[in-house]
């Protein structure tokens, strides 16, 4: 008879726990209060340097935009804060609402001020009564009393003043060169462009194939208008091969190397 025997190698639980590392109070009492007298010294730091503005610099070639009027508006931002609680970004903001103002920067003056560098809008064209096209087609607000008549007027539906701004930006250039200055550009709510001419000429475009009419004009029109402008009341670029021209004083357009219907 066979007797089953338990091994004896069967191992038992040792008794071991984890143990924490100890904490070194001391040291980290020492770091502590190193942080808290850093942390005081940079709040009486800044308590020191936050003095009460004095002295406001604005600089910037002003032809629109009065220097004193930027000056009120930064004394009316600070409200009593000192230089470093100041609101740099909510004054630029306030800057920037003045009529012309295109672009604000606000920077600390140590000890006590405070240099502001405003640069004004540069007005490309007129939009509708009171706004004004910029450089980059942009339509911003103006004071109606500093709106300069000699500019273009340009007009359009709602919503359109940057595309009638890009292309009176790129087709005046193209007309001063070649001695003639455009006054007026127009997009009507169907779609379809005419410019007016310095010297009274209009110029009709339509709705279709915009910048190949233009183009036309440059190539096939322009030295009519150049040489009898005074006489010519509009040109019809609407059709297909050539263009149309109505006289002044006439009731009906005269043909200039038409070849063709006319088109939209």
């Amino acid at each position: 008879m066979s007797v089953l025997r338990r091994s004896r190698n069967r191992r038992k639980p040792t008794g071991r726990t984890l143990k924490l590392p100890a904490i070194r109070w001391r040291r980290l009492g020492a770091v502590l209060g190193a942080l808290a007298a850093l942390g005081a010294a940079a709040a009486a730091l800044a308590v020191a340097l936050d003095r009460q503005v004095s002295s406001v610099s604005v600089e910037g070639s002003f032809q629109r935009v009065s220097p004193v009027d930027v000056e009120r508006v930064v004394k009316a931002e600070l409200h009593g804060a000192g230089l470093l609680s100041v609101d740099l970004a909510a004054m630029r903001h306030a800057i920037h609402t003045l009529p012309w103002v295109d672009a604000v920067s606000v920077q600390r003056a140590w000890p006590r001020g405070l240099n502001v560098l405003v640069i004004e809008q540069t007005a490309a064209a007129r939009w509708g009564e009171e706004g004004l096209i910029n450089t980059r087609g942009e339509l911003f607000a103006a004071d109606p009393r500093h709106i300069p008549s000699e500019l273009a007027q340009l007009s359009g539906p709602p919503g359109e003043e940057q595309v009638v701004a890009q292309r009176y930006l790129a087709a005046s250039g193209r007309l001063t060169a070649a001695g003639l200055r455009m006054t007026a550009l127009r997009l009507d709510a169907r779609g379809a462009w005419e410019f007016d001419l310095s010297d009274g000429v209009t110029v009709r475009l339509g709705r279709r194939q915009v910048d190949e009419r233009f183009e036309k004009f440059m190539s096939t029109a322009l030295k009519l208008v150049t040489e009898r402008g005074e006489e010519i009341a509009c040109v019809d670029m609407r059709y297909t091969n050539g263009f149309a021209i109505g006289w002044r004083g006439s009731s009906a357009g005269h043909a200039a190397g038409r070849e063709g219907g006319r088109n939209a």
